[in-house]
Parts: C-alpha cells; sequence; structure tokens
C-alpha cells in the first residue's frame, strides 16, 4: 500500500495541474490524431528528408508501415560523459536495419560540462543550455519525420533539457539510452584532501592538477553522485530507460546488448502498433513524485529542486518546493554516494544499484508501482540486467550487497530525505542535509557579504574570514547571472569548519550535487535583484539558518534599509554571455523552475 503523503503529495499535484494538465494532452491528442506524419509530408519534403540516406534506408523511411526513428543526441568529444555517443546512432540503425526500420539523427543539441565551466564565464550559461537544448530537441523533431525518439543525454542541464523538448513531441514514444560511468579513479576522499590542501595553500596547483587528472580519467559520467548521476537515477526511477541500465560501464558488452535492446522494443511501440506507449502516458503526476521519492532517497542534486519543477511544467504538471520538502519528511535516506558517503555510484551499481533502490521504496510503499513505464511494468523496474549465454535478460534484485552504500531491509540511514525547505524572512531556499553532520544543521553566526565567490575567496586567503560567519553571496540568481554554481566555495568552507568555526552559505546561486559537509541555504527566492531580502544585508548583521525546522532568517532588524545595487555588466557581458541577455530579462524564480518557458 502505498504511503499515506506520498498519496496526498500526488493527489495535489493532479488537482492543481488541472487545467494546465489537460491543455497540455489535448495539445498532444491534437498531434496524435494526425497519424504518421511522414506519410503527410508532400514528395518535395520526404525527397529532403531522404535525400543523403543510401538507396535501402530510402526504401526503408519511404515504406509507412516501417518505423522510422529519430535520435537527439549530445555527442561531443571532450566531455566524458557524452564521448561513448559517438557510435550510439550507427549501432541503433544496424540494429533497426535487421529489422526492417530506420532511424536518423534528428539533431544534435550544445552540451557543456560545468566541470569545465566551474569558476569561469562559462557557469554563467550553463543553467540557461537547459531551456536552450529543450528548444534544441523540439527544433530537432520538428521534421516530424519519425516515429519514436531516442534521447542520448546524461549530463547536467543536457538530459532535462532533452526531456523537456521532447514533451513538445510527446505523442511519440521516447525513451534516454544511458551511457554509463567511468571507472573509479581516487578515492574521494583523497580527492577531498587535495583540494582543501590546495586552497589553504600547503600544496601547489601541480599536485592539484594531477589529482583532478586521477578522478576524471576516463570516458563516462564522473563518479561522484552529482547532477549526472542523479539525472540517471531519477529518469530510471521515471521509467524513461530500460530498468538497471542507468550505470552499466560505457563500452562493456552488456551496455551494446542495452543499447540494441532499446532501439528494437521502441521501434515496436510505434503509434498505430498494438504496443504504442507515447512520453504523454508515461511522464505524469505519478512518475513525476516516483522520482522526486528516488531523488531523496537517494540525496541527490540539488539542482533537480530546480529541473524537477521545469520538467513538470513542460508535462502540464505544477510542481512547488513545499510538495519536495513534504516528501522529504517521510521518505528516508536509503542511499550513502559520495558527497553524502565515501563510496561513488560505482559501488552503488555493484550494491544493487536504482533497481535495489526501487525494491526498497517499494519495500516501504513509497513509490507507484501502477506507474507505466516507457518499457514493461514498473515491477520490471525492480529487476537488473545480465547476459547469460549472450542473451540479454532481467533478473529480480536481491538484497543489498553492500550495507554501507544501499540500505538493506528494515534499516535506513537517515529517517528523512536529503532536500530540505527553508522558509523565513530572508525568502525561500533549499537546503541538502544528507551530507551535513546534526551537529552542523542549525548555524547562528554574523554574516559576511559577498557578490561572487571569487570575492570569498580572496577573503580567505588574505585571512578575513577566521571567525564563526554565515557567508552570503548575492547576486548571483538567474536573472543576475544566469545562477552560476559556486563550487570554488567549499573547499574554503570546508577548511573554516574544520578549523573549528561555525559556518554556512546562504546564497542565491546554486551548489548542485556537492553541498557536502557544509550546510548551504541556496537558490533563494526572490533573488536580489528581484528586491529580495538577501539583497538588504550587511556584514555583521546576524543570521540563522535551521535546517532542522527550516527557517532561514536575519534576526537583525532590515527596516529602512534599501536594496544593495551592484554593477553585473562584467558577469552579463563577454564570452557570449550577452547573447542570453533575453533568457536573463524573462527566466522565472529558482521555486519556478528557473526558466524561460511559461
Amino acid at each position: 500500500m502505498i504511503h499515506q503523503v506520498i498519496s496526498d503529495v500526488t493527489a495535489r499535484i493532479r488537482e492543481r495541474s488541472v487545467a494546465r494538465r489537460q491543455a497540455f494532452l489535448a495539445r498532444i491528442q491534437r498531434q496524435a490524431e494526425q497519424g504518421k506524419t511522414r506519410a503527410a509530408l508532400a514528395c518535395g519534403n520526404l525527397a529532403h528528408a531522404v535525400a543523403a540516406c543510401s538507396s535501402d534506408e530510402k526504401g526503408r523511411i519511404l515504406d509507412m508501415t516501417r518505423a522510422n526513428i529519430g535520435i537527439v543526441t549530445a555527442y561531443n568529444d571532450m566531455l566524458s560523459a557524452h564521448q561513448p555517443y559517438q557510435g550510439y546512432p550507427d549501432q541503433i540503425k544496424a540494429v533497426l536495419a535487421e529489422l526492417g526500420h530506420s532511424a536518423q539523427v534528428a539533431g544534435g543539441v550544445p552540451a557543456m560540462c560545468d566541470g569545465v565551466t566551474q569558476g569561469q564565464p562559462g557557469m554563467d550559461m550553463s543553467l540557461f543550455s537547459r531551456d536552450l537544448i529543450a528548444q534544441a530537441t523540439a527544433l530537432s523533431l520538428s521534421h516530424n519525420t519519425f516515429d519514436a525518439t531516442l534521447l542520448l543525454g546524461i549530463c547536467d542541464k543536457i538530459a532535462p533539457g532533452q526531456i523537456m523538448g521532447a514533451l513538445s513531441h510527446a505523442h511519440l514514444p521516447t525513451a534516454f539510452v544511458p551511457a554509463g560511468p567511468m571507472a573509479s579513479g581516487i578515492s574521494n576522499d583523497e580527492k577531498v584532501k587535495v583540494r582543501q590542501k590546495y586552497a589553504a595553500g600547503e600544496v601547489g596547483r601541480d599536485a592539484l592538477l594531477e589529482m583532478e587528472c586521477g578522478a576524471y580519467h576516463a570516458a563516462g559520467t564522473c563518479t561522484f553522485y552529482g547532477t549526472a548521476n542523479t539525472n540517471q537515477l531519477v529518469f530510471e526511477a521515471m521509467g524513461l530507460m530500460l530498468p538497471g541500465s542507468a550505470f552499466v560501464h560505457p563500452h562493456s558488452e552488456l551496455r551494446r546488448a542495452l543499447t540494441a535492446e532499446a532501439a528494437r522494443r521502441i521501434s515496436a511501440m510505434i503509434p498505430g502498433s498494438p504496443a504504442y506507449r507515447p512520453l504523454s502516458e508515461v511522464l505524469d503526476e505519478r512518475s513525476l513524485v516516483n522520482g522526486l521519492v528516488a531523488l531523496l532517497a537517494s540525496g541527490g542534486s540539488t539542482n533537480h529542486s530546480i529541473h524537477m519543477v521545469a520538467l513538470a511544467r513542460a508535462a502540464g504538471l505544477v510542481l512547488t518546493w513545499d510538495d519536495i520538502s513534504d516528501l522529504s519528511d517521510v521518505v528516508p535516506l536509503l542511499v550513502r554516494m559520495y558527497p553524502n558517503g565515501p563510496a561513488d555510484v560505482n559501488a552503488f551499481e555493484q550494491a544493487g544499484g536504482v533497481p535495489g533502490l526501487m525494491r526498497r521504496l517499494a519495500q516501504e510503499g513509497l513509490i507507484h508501482m501502477d506507474a507505466t513505464p516507457v518499457f514493461g511494468e514498473m515491477q520490471d523496474y525492480l529487476s537488473r540486467p545480465a547476459l547469460v549465454d549472450g542473451q540479454l535478460v532481467w533478473q529480480p534484485v536481491g538484497e543489498s550487497g553492500d550495507a554501507s552504500v544501499l540500505s538493506p531491509s528494515g534499516s535506513v540511514f537517515q529517517a528523512t530525505g536529503g532536500t530540505k525547505l527553508l522558509a523565513g524572512n530572508l525568502g525561500r531556499a533549499v537546503v541538502k542535509v544528507s551530507a551535513v553532520a546534526p551537529e552542523y544543521r542549525v548555524i547562528e553566526a554574523p554574516a559576511r557579504v559577498f557578490s561572487s565567490q571569487h570575492a570569498v575567496e580572496a577573503a580567505y586567503k588574505a585571512g578575513d574570514l577566521n571567525q564563526d560567519a554565515v557567508i552570503v553571496v548575492r547576486h548571483n540568481g538567474p536573472a543576475a547571472n544566469g545562477m552560476p554554481e559556486l563550487h570554488k566555495l567549499m573547499p574554503v568552507l570546508g577548511n573554516l569548519q574544520k578549523a573549528g568555526y561555525k559556518v554556512a552559505l546562504v546564497t542565491d546561486g546554486r551548489l548542485s550535487g556537492a553541498s557536502g559537509k557544509i550546510p548551504a541555504a541556496i537558490h533563494v527566492t526572490p533573488e536580489a535583484l528581484h528586491g529580495g531580502a538577501i539583497g538588504l544585508l550587511a556584514d555583521g548583521d546576524l543570521l540563522r539558518v535551521d535546517a532542522v525546522n527550516g527557517s532561514l532568517d536575519c534576526l537583525t532588524d532590515l527596516s529602512g534599509r534599501t536594496q544593495a545595487e551592484i554593477d553585473l555588466t562584467l558577469e552579463q557581458e563577454g564570452w557570449g554571455r550577452e547573447l542570453f541577455s533575453v533568457m536573463r530579462r524573462a527566466v522565472s524564480s529558482a521555486e519556478c523552475g528557473a526558466t524561460i518557458f511559461d
């Protein structure tokens, strides 16, 4: 039986979304009623669509009884997570050709790496890339020559953007085809130690670079549990890919078999077939809540408090931070992956992976087992894939293979989930508490106010932060400078905490999945540029960040103050940032998904 709070949150999402969802479904139904859109194209349209194809491919595409699958790829060869996608289209085409079907690369979407752009001008465009990718996905599918969609994308803004764009063509069956994580490199503990030593000036750049290259060393996603791997876990839990496929290694035989199977299955689900299952039937309030529950139970990236809101809106659903917070109150933490623990995603996969987590959630009545996944039934998502005598099979997942990574039946790592809503006279924010020790979850200290992570870093190096403090970094919201991730703060704040100081962070910027052991009130809304109280703060104001009771307050009287003004020209121009001015003007608040779409 489903937990009452899970049921209640699902019901209120459904009820508040009635008008928006009905409009979405009506639009998708109109598209579906047009039938096989390729058949309605004029001869000239069709000729353009197949001009570059071989004669065999032309014959299959022009045969309206065959399936033609649209591939939207995020391949590039500088992102480790997306480099493995290079050969996927050819593999998919070969598999489908054996069945008499075809596939075409409908389009490519930009795929930037936050790991490359951390602390750099490119990070100011990172969040906006999600909506750009959604538009690029919709444009790729706009040729209307496809019967189903396969999405090749993994990382931070890329996979959410692809599914948002695919929802504009939700009359088509749609699935993600993942690529998997790289092999484990150096330990996460060693990685943190070297970064903190570098921030403290105890080791040089050569030592830092050697460590970083040891951590990020091969094709595949980074192995820590950041936004990229959170995407994969959450989207598998939502039934948007084959069961157990998220964290199988790139280039393995099992990975090749899973890619081939996804192509075969999607080709049998096209409009008009008995197995037809469009994306609009898959992504509803039940699958959305399943994804949120998996997010919380795994201590996933705080970026998803933004992405899931935007994704839901694209499906005609209205999700709020209150929904996420209420779910977090009853969803236990069942997984410990770095930064919530020392293990990485490969250890999680060995312990049971997403099917193992889904099994635990099903035991607790925390997921909708009547949801509709892309492939099969939700019960199938409690099974793991394997190759037996060269044949791909799924086997029911058993008990946790590592109780320190995936909690076994009857135990939890924490009674509540990894993300909590904060609200008070400073506005609303989210905090990731799964990696924060209980003694650090309530911090009351004077404010130290900055407008960039670089200024914080400079103050630390000058010895000006050796005190109890709530570090405030404002004018870093979506409308100000694209809401960059502020990861340069983590070694600095970690060192201050390690030195015995009480320290917390309050910002209208982001931190994603790596906020670590510091209580960090992030995504503060209203942001400073839009009149939020965070823009009134001054050094010395007494702030209280309470991640236990969910409050975020300034205990100093702010009446009579005016908003701090700051020249953001240098954060809004240069390196292409000026091209995103229309997005900064149109973007919604973090709580509404930080999106340019209605």
